[in-house]
Order: C-alpha cells, then structure tokens, then sequence
C-alpha cells in the first residue's frame, strides 16, 4: 500500500492533480486520484477565504526583528547538524532548504542560489509566513498542521503561484517534552519529491532532535558551572569536528566554527579517535611526516586554536587532547550501534578526510566505511539499504545491489531497476 504522505512515482500525476485542483478550488467538485490528505488541506484553505491565485505577501519580520528572533530559537542550535547533513549537498543541485518555526515563519533558507533568487517571486522568503493559515497547502504548511513529515507536487499546492514547485517538510520537535519546534523543508523540482527524500530528511531530523538532547544535557552540566565562572569564563558545548566528506574539517564549538586545513583536521581526528593519547613517534607515523614537520604543524594548530578555543588546544606528552572532541563519524557509528540505520546514513556526508594520504586517517576512514557497509547489509531495511546503495559510496558495489535485490519482494516495481543497475556495474566493470 503507498504511503499517503509519499509522491506516488506516477508519470500522471502531474496532470491528475491540475485537473483536480480545478475541481475542487474553483467548483467545489470532490474529485478521485488526488491523494485525500491534500484534498483535506485545500478544504481548510477554502475554509479560511484564501484565494489560489492571490499574491503571497505574508511577511512577518523585518531584518532586525527576524536577526533577534532566529538567534533565540532552539533550531539555531542545530544549525551546524542541518548545515552537515542538508544543506552543503544542496548548494548546486537545484534544491533549497528551508527552516522554519512552529508557526511556519521561515527563519533561514539557504541552498542553490540561483534557485532561491527564483524562489523570491514567490516569497519565499526568509521571514516570510508560509503556513496553511497564509498560502494554503504547502510541505512546509501542511507539516505542521498535521504534525507529520509530508510531500507536496507542483498543482497539490493550493496557491497557483507554488504549482512550478515541488517540496519535501518534516516537522522538528522538543526531544524532552514533544513540542513542536518547527519545520525543515526542501523545495525544488521533482527531486525534492523524490521517493526516498521523505525518508531521508526524517532520518536528517532525528539527528537534529538527537543533536538538540545532547545540548540540552550540556546545558544541564554545564549550568552550576555557569553560575560559578560567569565573570571569568563562557561555558562551551560540547565539540564537534566534521570530516565527513570534506577535504579539510569543520570544527563547531559554543556555537562559533571554523574552517581547518587537511592537516590540522587531521590531526585533530587522530587525537580524537585515540583519547588515550599518541607518542610524538606514533602520531607522526600515522601523519605520514617527520617528527620536525609534526611540531611545526602542532604550533600552527595551537596558535589557531587559541584565538578560537584554547581548550581545544592539543597537550603534549603525550600528544591528547583535553576534553573530549567528538568526530561526526563516532555520531555515524553510535547511530549503527544503536539500530537507527537511516540516520546513520543521513549523517554520513562521505568518506572521512577524502583528500588525505596519512597512515592513520586512512585506516579510521576504512574502518568507518566497512562497519557502515557491514551494518546496511546485515541489518537494515531495504528501502535504508537502497538509499545506501544509491550513495557514492556504493554506487557500484554489486554485493549491496544483489543484497538490495534478494530483500526487495518479489512484486516490488523497484527490482526492475534494481536489476537494471546490477547488469550496467557488471558490463561498466568487465
């Protein structure tokens, strides 16, 4: 049975929803083949007097109010998380991401710029009000009326304005008490409605909801230090060091960041993976470098991380670090250990380090990829194994094609390309 929140993979569609929305909107007529959660959605916009064809002009801040009120709100502290695992593959795919509070006032957008300068005729817009109450059925709208993640295609919209448009929204929510937070939303073409882009941003969600818990943990640790230290020191969060899929890393801490050198965030992720500590012997084996560059990189490394983060700074023998910092590839590798294999898989952005050649990263690097490869095919769900399979990673790694084939049933409508792709990786690999 489809899912009523999912896009059916239907060439017809399209047509079948314009025609509707005729049906409905202009002459109140039900009408069959539209999925009967948006017919639902446009009944409550025809509820509220809008117009489908009134210009959108529902913005709610201005620059200085919407700076204020973003800074305070609890998703701005997962922004690091959302940036990780959304909005750095959107930048020139032809998607944009929207965030957004539980009223559906979009706070930030970002993504493919000259998409979101096409999306400004619409007014989307950071600021802008985008729930059902102001422009009728939208992903982003629709979310959170019904508290649940949901795709909207091109004439499914209400307003005529958005029928060039397709989106993907999930609704965020308080991991301690369940309210609502807000909204996350992709917004494109048809590859923002993909099959598995529900899926997927779900998954991206839970990592924001698990990031968000371990903030508020920090701040409950770190809150009687607070009340001690306040005059002499800011409290910090706890550190996050990506270097998933990024030739250099990405080092987030008390809610500031910066960019660091292949190098640098080498050595950080050495130090990381062994909390124990490293001899100047071993960590320059492992850097693939002499002793004498090792040190020279190490006062570059503290001088930067003194102006950004002097606990972060490595000490020296042996070479460790402080505090605790943790990689993005041990939150990849709890999610396995833990079972939830689809937010594993949201959170891995790409192999670690890629661009390096050092010893040791290389072996973290494969170790992470084979416990990710082992967990997806031992014990994932076939649509999280697919979208593993669908990955750089695996794009031509038949075992994980022909493991795909077996778990899919037998009338599934995806075996046919899953059959196909399996004879291209054997032909493209004779």
């Amino acid at each position: 049975m489809s899912s009523p929140w999912i896009i059916a993979p239907d060439d017809s569609a399209r047509a079948r929803n314009a025609k509707g929305h005729e049906n409905v909107i202009d002459y109140r007529m039900p009408v069959a083949g539209v999925r009967q959660v948006v017919q639902e959605s446009w009944q409550r916009s025809l509820q509220l007097l809008l117009s489908p064809d009134q210009p959108l002009d529902g913005l709610r801040f201005d620059d200085s109010d919407l700076r204020e009120y973003r800074d305070a709100h609890p998703l701005s502290l997962a922004l690091p998380t959302i940036h990780r695992l959304l909005i750095r593959h959107t930048l020139d795919a032809g998607l944009i991401i929207a965030i957004g509070d539980q009223d559906g006032r979009l706070l930030w957008i970002d993504g493919d710029r000259t998409l979101r300068r096409k999306a400004e005729s619409m007014l989307f817009v950071e600021g802008a009000d985008w729930s059902e109450r102001a422009v009728g059925t939208s992903a982003p709208g629709t979310a959170l009326a019904l508290d649940h993640g949901i795709q909207i295609q091109g004439a499914e919209h209400f307003n005529r304005i958005i029928h060039p448009w397709s989106c993907t929204a999930v609704p965020v929510h308080d991991p301690v008490t369940g309210a609502m937070l807000g909204v996350i939303d992709i917004t494109g073409g048809d590859d923002a409605v993909a099959p598995a882009t529900l899926p997927l941003m779900e998954a991206a969600v839970a990592a924001v909801e698990s990031e968000l818990r371990i903030r508020r943990l920090d701040e409950q640790v770190l809150r009687p230090r607070r009340t001690v230290q306040r005059a002499v020191a800011r409290p910090h969060s706890s550190p996050v060091l990506s270097v998933l899929g990024s030739e250099g890393g990405r080092l987030e801490s008390g809610g500031r960041g910066i960019d660091l050198s292949t190098r640098h965030a080498e050595i950080l992720t050495l130090l990381a993976w062994h909390p124990a500590g490293l001899t100047a012997e071993s960590l320059a084996s492992m850097l693939g470098c002499s002793i004498q560059t090792l040190r020279s990189e190490m006062v570059r490394l503290r001088r930067q991380l003194g102006a950004f983060d002097v606990t972060l700074a490595p000490q020296s023998r042996p070479y460790r670090l402080s505090r605790r910092l943790e990689l993005d590839a041990h939150r990849v590798l709890a999610f396995l250990d833990r079972g939830a294999h689809r937010v594993a898989l949201a959170g891995y952005s790409g192999q670690l380090l890629p661009a390096s050649t050092a010893p040791g990263v290389i072996q973290i690097r494969s170790e992470v990829r084979q416990r990710l490869r082992d967990a997806m095919m031992t014990d994932a769900a076939v649509d999280t194994l697919l979208a593993y399979a669908r990955t750089d990673e695996a794009a031509y790694d038949v075992e994980v094609w022909r493991e795909c084939l077996r778990m899919l049933p037998a009338r599934s409508p995806k075996r046919a390309s899953v059959v196909a792709r399996i004879e291209r990786i054997e032909v493209e690999l004779r």
